[in-house]
């Protein structure tokens, strides 16, 4: 059994992939470029991705059985022809549930709290120069009895709900598909969510439903002071617009995912110039060390499961 894994570097080399080993022999590319997929996987019988693409050009004539998506989304691979060729695809859910709930509260917390700025205004010795034991120039608020507004009530949707509730937080959603029928929480349309939430947070797919759900009118509606955050799909909100309004209102965005990623020089969100409004990380919500750590583990489970 020859096992493959086009891109060990997206895993992290923090943790280890040596549980494949006892599956059979284990080749591992750092990561695989457009024109190198083809040669590498064509003597495989399992491989692994992660945002490789795997298609009809790539699979043609090789001994491929089993492709392994090392994430949720299977977005990668040619659904349609690995199904005319019977090769199974697995991929791995529930994983990384926790670990974007955290780096949502740490987006919350960087803009509700500002801490950024105090610890300024310590590191740069204006402490000691004070002539009161305080300073709160910069004025910060507490969640208690804010409006949180969660666009895509899934899993990782619902566990952000529970923790906001744990916050005095009052929790609405809308629903991205129209199908969640949540009791738990008020549903409402997108236009009351965008208009009273105090944070606004998505976890919805990317599809034709929630491409470019928020465009320029959308992002106007959002009020004075709000928090949004996406640590969802990029292209759910549009890009060139979210700048632009960033420059205009004063709202405050949290974004860990981007349209083109790695993301392009050419982004508008670079050339945002109240940058205190804008914080943006590298695609690491799902990427706790915990969290990827269970993925290698359900991969694990779902080679094992395939060869029974």
């Amino acid at each position: 059994m020859k096992i493959v894994i086009l891109d060990r570097k997206t895993l992290g080399y923090d943790v280890s992939v040596d549980i494949f080993s006892k599956f059979g022999e284990v080749i591992s590319y750092d990561t695989t470029k457009v024109n190198e997929t083809k040669d590498r996987i064509k003597n495989a019988d399992i491989i692994l991705t992660n945002k490789v693409y795997v298609g009809k050009d790539e699979l043609e004539n090789s001994s491929v059985k089993l492709i392994c998506v090392t994430a949720t989304g299977m977005n990668n691979v040619d659904l349609e022809y690995t199904k005319e060729k019977n090769i199974e695809i697995k991929n791995v859910a529930g994983y990384s549930t926790s670990s974007v709930i955290q780096l949502a509260f740490s987006m919350i917390f960087y803009f509700v709290q500002k801490l950024t700025y105090y610890k300024k205004y310590v590191d740069e010795q204006n402490w000691q120069k004070s002539d009161t034991f305080t300073h709160i120039d910069v004025p910060f608020f507490e969640l208690d009895n804010k409006r949180v507004g969660i666009i895509g009530l899934g899993e990782i949707g619902r566990d952000l709900a529970k923790k906001a509730k744990a916050f005095n937080c009052e929790v609405v959603y809308y629903s991205t598909s129209g199908q969640n029928t949540n009791s738990e929480y008020k549903s409402v349309t997108l236009e009351e969510l965008l208009k009273t939430s105090d944070i606004i947070s998505i976890h919805a797919p990317l599809n034709e439903k929630t491409k470019d759900l928020l465009g320029y009118k959308e992002l106007n509606l959002i009020k004075e002071g709000a928090i949004l955050l996406n640590l969802g799909r990029g292209g759910i909100i549009n890009e060139a617009d979210l700048a632009k309004i960033l420059d205009e209102k004063d709202i405050f965005c949290g974004l860990d995912v981007v349209s083109k990623e790695p993301i392009e020089e050419t982004n508008p969100l670079l050339k945002v110039v109240n940058k205190q409004r804008l914080l943006m990380t590298p695609h690491i919500a799902w990427a706790s060390v915990e969290a990827r750590k269970r993925l290698i583990e359900k991969v694990a489970k779902n080679i094992e499961d395939f060869l029974k």
